[in-house]
């Protein structure tokens, strides 16, 4: 907003009050009483439009929705507001600028219409929308909405706030990766599995004796056959595979912004975008997915195979993570000591030869192990490389998706921005 809108009077209004201004003193100077009358005319007409809109009380009320009601970083969001006013006079045309924080981008202002005399409930209402950016994740505080207001006649003008703040959710970027073309059978997803075994079924199933109570639809009659004895199918379900995904916050391997607020540090804004989708990749795979931090901590909910919303759950979780205090690289081996899983994917940030060494032992406990580092150096992912890791470097301004397929769809290594 201009500051002239903290000025009382429109450009008209002072125009008027510097004629009233000038009429009596020339009224004064000629003795022309005519003037005299304009002058109070004028005077009386500027003070009634300013006590019309800085006296006359009036209710204003906004509400906001965003469409969509979660945006991810990159998206347009519409910013819909209704505006109702209960007022005992009419209001000429106005502005209006609604507030947008760092990390959301638009053109947030434009013109508020006349609108008409109102003090019953459901008086006149006020449509207004323009379309922002979301840049930066985070929750960010849209509004208040300042509305600049003019009396019918156009003199004065106020300048105030309506209503308060809004939150939007800015999660994570989701992108694209490939599926696992290499990973066939029981080192791949149950999606994998059940192509696999066609004919077989999706569950296996084991005849046991008859008990009572059990429905006989239930009956395995050629194994009751077989046995002389009444047996009954027992359904065994398939074990479902799982992955581990590992975004690593400790604040030595990024730098100190990261750790400060949400979408501040673009690369620690990579690794959480990568980890969100390495989870969803592996989510469609059919994998039950688990993101931790690299000692362990979880940092959602495990994920089921095809739970789509699980992922759009933990994305929205997700904006708001920072780095914390620093945490051993250590504590992954540990983790995964004595235990043998899927795919694990872990993104961290600028690793060292000591950190490439100590990560050593966990490719031998995984089918799959992905290693994404924002700003490692060539030779340390060349080192995590020789131990087992399929590496890639993801720096901020990388290709997630191709960085992804790089190192998936072959047995080696991505080393290349």
């Amino acid at each position: 907003m201009s500051p002239w809108t903290r000025w009382p009077l429109t450009a008209r209004g002072t125009g008027a009050a510097l004629l009233a201004a000038l009429c009596f003193v020339l009224a004064h100077q000629f003795g022309i009483p005519e003037l005299l009358y304009l002058s109070l005319l004028l005077a009386l007409g500027v003070g009634a439009s300013i006590a019309t809109l800085y006296f006359v009380r009036s209710a204003e009320r906004v509400s906001r929705a965003f469409s969509p009601d979660i945006a991810t970083v990159g998206q347009e969001v519409l910013v819909r507001m209704r505006v109702d006013i209960r007022s005992p006079l009419p209001a000429g045309q106005g502005r209006w600028h609604d507030r947008l924080p760092d990390g959301v981008s638009g053109d947030s202002g434009g013109v508020f219409p006349q609108t008409h005399s109102g003090m019953r409930q459901g008086g006149p209402a006020v449509t207004l929308e323009y379309t922002a950016t979301a840049l930066r994740r985070g929750i960010r505080q849209i509004g208040p909405l300042a509305v600049v207001s003019t009396d019918p006649f156009g003199f004065a003008q106020r300048r105030h706030t309506v209503g308060a703040a809004v939150p939007l959710t800015i999660a994570p970027l989701i992108a694209d990766f490939g599926a696992l073309t290499d990973q066939p059978g029981e080192a791949g997803g149950s999606m994998h599995t059940t192509t696999d075994r066609l004919g077989q079924g999706t569950d296996n199933l084991i005849p046991r004796h008859y008990l009572p109570g059990d429905s006989m639809r239930r009956i395995h009659w050629r194994a009751s056959a077989h046995r002389d004895e009444l047996m009954v199918r027992q359904e065994e379900q398939e074990t479902t595979p799982e992955a581990i995904v590992v975004l690593d916050r400790g604040v030595r391997r990024w730098v100190v912004e990261a750790a400060r607020a949400p979408g501040v540090d673009p690369g620690f804004e990579t690794a959480v975008s990568a980890c969100v989708s390495a989870v969803s990749r592996l989510v469609q795979e059919g994998y039950q997915v688990t993101l931790v931090d690299i000692d362990g901590s979880p940092l959602g909910e495990p994920i089921d195979g095809g739970d789509t919303t699980g992922v759009e759950l933990l994305a929205i979780a997700l904006a708001t993570v920072t780095a914390r205090r620093d945490l051993p690289t250590e504590a992954l081996a540990r983790l995964v000591s004595g235990t043998s899983t899927g795919p694990l994917v872990l993104v961290t940030g600028a690793i060292d030869d000591a950190d490439a060494a100590a990560l050593a032992p966990v490719p031998h406990h995984s089918s799959l192990p992905v290693l994404l580092s924002v700003s490692a150096h060539q030779s340390v992912l060349a080192h995590a490389a020789e131990t087992g890791w399929r590496v890639a470097a993801i720096p901020p301004d990388a290709d997630l998706a191709a960085a992804w397929n790089g190192v998936v769809d072959r047995r080696g290594t991505h080393v290349g921005a």
